[in-house]
């Protein structure tokens, strides 16, 4: 069934194609319409919400961007800071989206629902969650959120009885259709029953009410209805006749219901507003034949006058704040067999409303407005006349099917907020899913580090080991033929470097494992800012959420993105470094000039850059840890070695990690070392010094002065030692060195983010032990769950303060520092001069 549905998808598009080319030549703003139906999206629209977890509200045309405009306020209220993309079918939708929805990231045209233009598409933006509005169900574009993991929920979904028969004729597609959709949130019970009859599954639908009782955009404020009046030529002391998305067949009677009213009231006025605006000088043309003068609203906007009878409204947009200066509304569609149209807009603001039988498009509102007599249904042109007569002659009458109108609206209020609280439940609940999948994914990966690791080390034997080590050893070997012949590349000139408009400097290492880069980058930034200087951090966001080629984690002054996002080396300098922004994204060269670009970065420090040759530096700063220097000598992936030794002629400073933790003689060793491959090379030794103790909750909430525990706290006592990070060796050998005994470590591999169970089973070790309080590093603390750091524990955990100090060639760094800072601010002086 999907073949036939999208050949016959692919015939329509090619007959359309002359069609396409009379409305190019016609219709201004249609070239670019027609680009993105083909899946061509504007970047600087897609750029926003790309790759970022974005919220996709999809609504076809005005009705439903009308139903979509609270409820995307409502999403925005409930996920602030999450992207959120709307698209659309059709011009006229484009045109209201722009707007009356003020809180979209971005807005486009919805592509055209063909295979390989929808795969594009849903890959490209790889939306959090999929959310189509009102009956807006694409096969082939549900098929590829299916399979991306993407949840679909419909919201404010509506089903006519001529729906319920087309979807059946499709089928499988149908089926696939309801089983993609994870909650279907429907505006009534009678909606709820189509779905199910079309195959939805009970459990998963749900009724939540209409969303257009929740629109407030139509609201008219008092300096508004002037300037409609003036605008229009009209006052608000003569009857005026709102007659709202007329069809062809409905003005004529209503020309002649308004010819009667003129004999009866000379000063009415009549405002008619075509479904199609192009068919404005129809009924000019029509008007004129019953002597009556009509005029455009386009033109009456540019060159406001008086004099004419009706008002013919070519604008798009408009119509819901136009029904607030009518004193009778009359809604088009349905004196005609169209279906009517939406009564939710005039009786919003408490009018008197006209419709014809034909309302089946919106049984349930006006089953309501019926039954409550807050609206009046006329058959004919003449019943259309004696109720407008009639309704002017009585404002006893008026006023109270306005009352009736007020109060249903008000009743039925709250369904935008229903639908996004059944959102975020959605994504609670899809994303517990994703994170136990996840989970196991991970947990299969680390346990292969481990393995991997020890057998490296030498801590495996047998015939598997060694035959998995020669393995390796191969592996190494073509490793390293690759990282030399890309670096020789860049060396020649044939693949090119990126020279940003500041000054760079990269802190990286030679091997993989913690060296201490996140602390000296914080430190380095934190030196540069108080130096007056602009300073951005690039990081390439290890193991973030966040796909985006560019992610912001902070701009100095807020955080936007959690350790989850952000990835905890990025959330941590981000936490720590205010007035510093900081940046993420696998390309330094785009997160560069994007820091340049945004935030006038005067100097880039790039987090783990000594391998990112793309991007140019002023200053290579290499980091070398003294407690395992490196590794154990070998290749990727046989050992820890990222390049070969021979590649250290490119730093232009060593910096000698953790000195405290080792002998003298271990650091002359390795400065002997460092300088047969680069002896002209600056050499600098640093600390971690420990601070203090901060118990976690405080530590979390960024309230660090509430509950510090000295150092002197834990001499004495017993601990237990809580890691994720490349050295945790390391760190227990500071917490002993504070004076404490560490009776138990509960080690996890770098980067692992912790869930509730491994924190239920660390609490446990820890009374095992009877230890005074659970140890762990700021690193850990961000990737530690919520809701146990805010749970009662038995156990107090504290996170060690740790700053970085530079010792031994300290004043020779800073010379090069402050000479860096000079030219980052000379530079800018010059192009801003420039």
């Amino acid at each position: 069934m999907y073949y036939l549905y999208n050949i016959l998808g692919l015939l329509l598009v090619i007959i359309a194609l002359p069609v396409f080319m009379i409305r190019l030549v016609r219709e201004a703003g249609f070239g670019e319409r027609l680009r993105q139906s083909f899946g061509f999206l504007p970047s600087e629209e897609i750029d926003k919400v790309a790759q970022q977890d974005c919220i996709w509200v999809h609504a076809a045309s005005v009705g439903e961007i009308v139903a979509a405009s609270p409820i995307i306020k409502e999403f925005r209220r409930e996920f602030p800071v999450q992207p959120i993309l709307v698209s659309v079918v059709t011009s006229s939708g484009y045109e209201m989206a722009r707007r009356i929805v003020k809180d979209a990231d971005a807005i486009i045209y919805f592509p055209l629902d063909l295979p390989w233009i929808s795969r594009a598409v849903v890959r490209k933006i790889h939306p959090r969650v999929f959310v189509p509005v009102e009956t807006e169900l694409w096969p082939n574009f549900l098929k590829n959120m299916r399979r991306k993991g993407i949840p679909v929920m419909m919201a404010n979904g509506r089903i006519s009885d001529k729906s319920v028969t087309r979807y059946h004729y499709l089928r499988n597609v149908l089926k696939d259709m309801m089983g993609t959709v994870t909650r279907f949130c429907m505006q009534s019970a009678v909606d709820a029953e189509y779905i199910i009859r079309l195959g939805a599954d009970p459990d998963r639908v749900t009724v939540t009410g209409n969303t257009k009782y929740d629109q407030t955009y139509t609201a008219v404020s008092p300096e508004e209805r002037e300037k409609l009046y003036m605008e229009m030529g009209v006052s608000g002391n003569q009857p005026i006749i709102v007659a709202g998305s007329t069809h062809k067949g409905e003005e004529e009677p209503l020309l002649i219901a308004f010819t009667a009213i003129q004999a009866e009231f000379p000063a009415a006025k009549l405002i008619i507003a075509p479904r199609e605006t192009l068919r404005t000088p129809e009924i000019v043309n029509l008007a004129a034949q019953y002597k009556l003068q009509a005029a455009a609203r386009r033109e009456l906007k540019e060159q406001p006058r008086t004099g004419h009878d009706i008002v013919i409204v070519d604008t798009i947009g408009e119509l819901g704040k136009i029904y607030g200066i009518g004193d009778i509304i009359f809604v088009g569609g349905s004196l005609i067999p169209h279906g009517g149209h939406n009564i939710l807009e005039p009786a919003a603001h408490g009018k008197p409303i006209l419709t014809g039988p034909n309302m089946f498009n919106f049984k349930d509102t006006y089953a309501l407005f019926d039954s409550r007599q807050a609206c009046i249904t006329v058959k004919s042109g003449e019943e259309l006349k004696s109720a407008m007569l009639q309704l002017l002659h009585n404002s006893q009458e008026r006023t109270v099917m306005s009352s009736r109108s007020l109060a249903i609206i008000q009743e039925n209020r709250g369904a935008a907020r229903k639908s996004a609280l059944h959102l975020k439940e959605l994504l609670t609940s899809s994303e517990s899913v994703a994170d136990r999948k996840r989970a196991v994914r991970m947990r299969q990966r680390e346990n292969s580090q481990i393995y991997l690791y020890r057998l490296v080390h030498g801590e495996k034997e047998g015939l598997i080991a060694d035959c998995l080590l020669a393995v390796l050893r191969l592996l190494s070997f073509l490793y390293e033929i690759g990282v030399s012949l890309k670096l020789s590349l860049y060396r020649s000139g044939i693949l090119k470097q990126h020279k940003l408009p500041c000054q760079v400097i990269s802190l990286g290492n030679i091997t993989v494992g913690g060296t201490g880069k996140t602390p000296t980058a914080q430190r380095l930034a934190a030196i540069i800012r108080d130096m007056g200087c602009r300073v951005v951090i690039l990081n390439r966001g290890y193991r973030a959420k966040h796909k985006g080629e560019v992610g912001v984690v902070s701009d100095g002054k807020k955080i936007y993105m959690s350790a989850t996002e952000a990835g905890d080396e990025a959330y941590l300098l981000a936490k720590n470094l205010p007035g510093v922004p900081v940046l993420i994204g696998k390309h330094r060269s785009i997160t560069g000039q994007y820091a340049v670009d945004k935030f006038q970065a005067e100097i880039i420090i790039m987090d783990d850059g000594y391998q990112h040759w793309q991007l140019v530096r002023d200053l290579d700063i290499v980091l070398i840890d003294t407690i395992n220097v490196f590794g154990n000598n070998f290749m990727l992936p046989r050992g820890t070695l990222r390049e070969p030794l021979e590649n250290l002629d490119r730093a232009n400073a060593f910096l000698l990690t953790k000195a405290d933790q080792s002998t003298e003689h271990a650091r002359f060793d390795i400065r002997d070392k460092v300088k047969t491959y680069n002896s002209q090379a600056l050499v600098v030794e640093s600390i971690h010094n420990p601070r203090c103790f901060i118990e976690i909750e405080e530590w979390y909430k960024g309230e660090i002065s509430k509950n510090i525990a000295p150092l002197e706290a834990i001499q004495g006592k017993k601990v237990m030692a809580l890691s994720a990070i490349g050295n945790p060796s390391s760190f227990e050998q500071t917490i002993v060195d504070i004076g404490a005994e560490v009776v138990y470590s509960a080690r996890y591999p770098d980067h692992h983010s912790y869930n509730m169970k491994e924190m239920q089973e660390v609490l446990q070790q820890a009374i095992d032990n009877d230890v005074y309080a659970i140890i762990t590093t700021e690193k850990d603390a961000v990737k530690i769950p919520a809701e146990f750091i805010h749970s009662e524990r038995k156990v107090p955990i504290y996170v060690l303060g740790i700053e970085l100090k530079f010792t031994e060639g300290s004043e020779e760094l800073m010379a090069l520092i402050a000479a860096m800072v000079a030219k980052g601010q000379k530079q800018t002086t010059i192009q801003e001069v420039g």
